[in-house]
């Protein structure tokens, strides 16, 4: 986390889902999905998750611990009915997953003060694509680019720490004791070492030739630059968003259509198995099927105020979503008169303004 792009991958990830509105609806016959306010879970997940975290602090450490690890995990408090009352964050690298003979999953949880043993039942566990019982680390798969990475920025460091300056050799015309050349060396070092930057005279045909690569030689920004987007690649995020203004990306040349190729994917795929573990490891069997959450992205893929309007005129006249609906997309309140489905009148049957009579 201490590479720049790195950090800036994971805080992209867990920021933009975290930021996201989750909403539960009820399926009805048909299909139809309505939404519901007041189910257990939705408060759970949408207001405090657990005694340390809020929400949105919640759901910006499960994604950290999903971007970098492959997998998250949450022990599972629930009542004697069976519903969820506490999901607490376990860091990934203390949880082992073990497979039992049995087919089911078994969980040990390492800290200070020994090993914890948790049964599947109490773990939500979310993973990346994997093997099927753990998620792949995206990474343990990007060490090698991270680590060129890091030894780019400790080379920098080492070199900034010298002013910059670079080893050579001291050729001096005759041959020297062993005494003279330690004299030599100390008098001389700061030319290749610390910072001190005091004019030196170098006497009796003495001259100073460079041996090491000057920072423009080895290509020190060009080899950054690559590594960013490498690693970019790693956590599947376009590098123009995490501020490398150098980068070129196919997902398009606006920014909306950047961000809408992004959500595509870079976040629905984190957001689809989010989901799908929330059905399937949280809410009670029942419920299953009836019971379904998604988070809204309206928020995060809305154009300007014009393509806006102009969408809601195109939906009321099509009679795709009423007056209010749209209203409450923009935070007004309902209108009178408005949850009345409308659609525009104006298209008749050929030959109908002929006087020729519909068939």
């Amino acid at each position: 986390m201490q590479i720049s792009s790195v950090f800036a991958c994971v805080r992209l990830l867990s920021e933009s889902i975290a930021g996201l509105p989750l909403n539960f609806y009820e399926m009805k016959a048909g299909g139809a999905l309505v939404r519901v306010d007041n189910h257990p879970l939705q408060h759970l997940l949408t207001r405090k998750p657990n005694r340390y975290q809020t929400n949105i602090e919640f759901f910006e450490t499960l994604v950290y611990q999903y971007a970098l690890h492959g997998n998250s995990f949450h022990r599972i408090d629930r009542t004697t009915k069976g519903e969820v009352i506490s999901l607490m964050p376990y860091m990934s690298p203390q949880v082992e997953t073990k497979l039992q003979e049995d087919g089911s999953l078994h969980y040990e949880y390492s800290t200070g003060k020994g090993v914890a043993a948790i049964a599947e039942e109490n773990m939500w566990h979310n993973k990346l694509f994997g093997n099927g019982v753990i998620g792949l680390s995206p990474l343990d798969y990007a060490r090698n680019s991270i680590g060129i990475q890091i030894s780019a920025d400790d080379r920098v460091n080492s070199m900034a720490n010298n002013s910059f300056k670079q080893s050579g050799v001291l050729m001096i015309d005759k041959v020297l004791k062993k005494e003279q050349r330690e004299a030599i060396r100390a008098n001389f070092k700061d030319l290749t070492e610390g910072g001190g930057d005091a004019l030196k005279i170098l006497e009796a045909g003495a001259t100073y030739q460079a041996i090491s690569m000057n920072p423009r030689d080895v290509q020190f920004l060009e080899t950054r630059r690559f590594q960013t987007e490498d690693i970019a690649r790693f956590f599947n995020v376009p590098s123009v968003l995490i501020n490398d203004t150098t980068a070129t990306t196919v997902w398009g040349s606006g920014i909306e259509q950047i961000v809408t190729g992004f959500y595509k994917l870079g976040l629905r795929p984190y957001i689809e198995r989010i989901e799908s573990s929330i059905t399937n490891r949280l809410l009670v069997r029942k419920e299953r099927g009836k019971i379904v959450q998604a988070f809204d992205f309206d928020q995060l893929l809305r154009g300007d105020e014009k393509k806006r309007y102009e969408g809601y005129k195109t939906a009321i006249g099509s009679g795709v979503k009423t007056i209010n609906e749209c209203r409450k997309q923009e935070g007004l309140v309902d209108y009178p008169g408005g949850d009345i489905l409308r659609i525009q009148q104006q298209l008749v049957p050929v030959g109908k303004d002929k006087g020729e009579p519909e068939k």
